[in-house]
């Protein structure tokens, strides 16, 4: 018999739908459109094995080293983040236990931050710390700004002092709010900033000095103590109440738990607020940061908003408006699974792993060792002899074996030196390491038969590690 046209296109779409294999589908042996919606729908399953194939050309998450982002959660933690996916943390009205959840987050945060009991500390969650960083220096700004009104004075000069081994977020920070940027340049050997290289460029219009718990560049940590005593000694002499700003991104979940004595949080008179990274080693999926403030008179109302239109009123002091809340609330389930003991052996782990693939590295006698996992356990180290080879070189020939790690060059004044860096996450064991270390001198011998070394871009851009 005969199919009409009208049935025969019909046994088609019966086909596709799953009387065969998904990769027997046109879909798979016609072009797809990437740059402008299809005309028409494709099935469901046709759609997911596109895109999960695709995805293939991505690196493995597990090897990579380049990242400080968590890529592994428990599958109780994966449970509650699927459960609560749809979920607006916006909207506090209809969902009012997440809001709560998050409250008793920040309170947890500020209390391993040791806020002084006399204050009432707040904070909110936010994207990432590039977004806390932001609110962070906004407020200070707003301060500053009341400050200067209430003394009768010109508002119109704001500055901020940080180091050039700062995260990128804090120059848009100043570009974006009209902030004048005094930075500090590093100088080969020295890659964090000194007392003395903020007490040059104080003046009574600094809204703010910026420190960080951890650089992105080699995981070191600037003098955070020293430049409390500084800004504590300046308020004292000269009357000029200036706000830290501490950038704990990457160190705010490892130092409390490796080096609970280390003081660098609200114990400091001058640190009024702190950023950190949930989905760094608070061990969350991305996106999910933290901003604290040590007390509520260090947060200027007026850039508290309130809003009906979700239910009741409801207070906003964010960037961002809509959010998941799946990732607030993953936070509060690692917070009650692992507690401070869970955490300190995770960072401690951490802490030895880095410590062991520093010490190989070391005894290799190739590299010079940039940062050997004191602060963070992040290895950073650059090529004792780049004459055959370069760092860059040395990052593409191990992506060979999947491997992923940041080559990169230091900020201005820094930047002849070239180094590589790991970042050593919770699920890198000890015997990752060593294979990493044998593939590190696998490689090296291979390169060093090559004729000449690779050079950074052509076009004169320098390298900038990953986050």
């Amino acid at each position: 018999m005969l199919l009409s046209k009208k049935q025969d296109l019909n046994k088609k779409q019966d086909s596709e739908k799953g009387h065969t294999s998904t990769y027997s589908s046109r879909y798979f042996r016609e072009s797809i459109p990437k740059y402008e919606m299809p005309e028409n729908s494709m099935p469901a399953n046709a759609a997911y094995q596109l895109i999960k194939d695709e995805l293939n050309m991505d690196a493995n998450p597990s090897l990579n080293l380049a990242s400080f982002v968590t890529t592994w959660m428990e599958d109780e933690a994966e449970k509650l983040i699927h459960e609560n996916l749809h979920k607006n943390f916006i909207d506090h009205d209809e969902y009012p236990q997440t809001e709560e959840i998050h409250n008793r987050c920040v309170n947890m945060l500020a209390r391993l931050f040791n806020a002084p009991e006399n204050c009432t500390s707040i904070g909110t969650a936010t994207i990432g710390s590039s977004e806390a960083i932001m609110l962070g220096l906004l407020a200070h700004k707003w301060k500053w700004r009341q400050r200067r009104e209430k003394e009768n004075k010109p508002t119109d000069k704001p500055n901020i002092i940080f180091g050039a081994e700062v995260h990128v977020c804090w120059e848009k920070f100043a570009r974006y709010f009209d902030v004048e940027m005094r930075m500090i340049p590093l100088k080969e050997g020295l890659y964090t900033i000194t007392k003395e290289s903020v007490e040059e460029l104080i003046d009574e219009n600094t809204i703010a000095v910026g420190a960080i718990l951890g650089t992105t560049y080699s995981g070191q940590s600037d003098p955070i103590q020293e430049i409390n005593d500084l800004l504590v000694n300046i308020k004292k002499n000269k009357g000029w109440d200036i706000p830290l700003h501490v950038d704990a991104a990457s160190g705010g979940f490892v130092i409390p738990f490796t080096k609970p004595d280390f003081v660098w949080d609200f114990r400091l008179e001058q640190v009024k607020s702190i950023n950190v990274s949930g989905h760094k080693y608070g061990l969350v999926y991305p996106g999910i940061g933290w901003i604290l403030w040590r007390d509520e008179s260090d947060f200027p109302k007026e850039l508290v908003f309130n809003v009906n239109y979700l239910g009741g009123w409801m207070p906003t002091y964010t960037l961002n408006f809509s959010r998941g809340g799946a990732m607030v609330i993953a936070q509060y389930y690692n917070f009650l699974r692992l507690g401070r003991q869970g955490y300190t052996e995770i960072m401690e782990n951490c802490m030895a792993n880095a410590g062991y693939l520093s010490d190989l590295l070391e005894k290799s006698g190739k590299f010079t060792m940039i940062s050997k996992a004191q602060m963070l356990p992040i290895v950073a180290v650059s090529l004792k002899n780049a004459e055959k080879f370069t760092v860059f070189d040395l990052s593409k020939k191990l992506r060979e074996r999947g491997w992923v790690m940041s080559a990169y060059t230091m900020p201005k004044n820094a930047d002849n030196v070239a180094l590589m860096r790991v970042v050593v996450r919770e699920h890198f064991s000890k015997d990752m390491a060593g294979i990493l270390y044998q593939d590190i001198m696998n490689a090296c011998d291979a390169l060093s038969e090559q004729k000449a070394p690779s050079k950074p871009d052509a076009n004169g851009e320098k390298h900038r590690p990953i986050c």
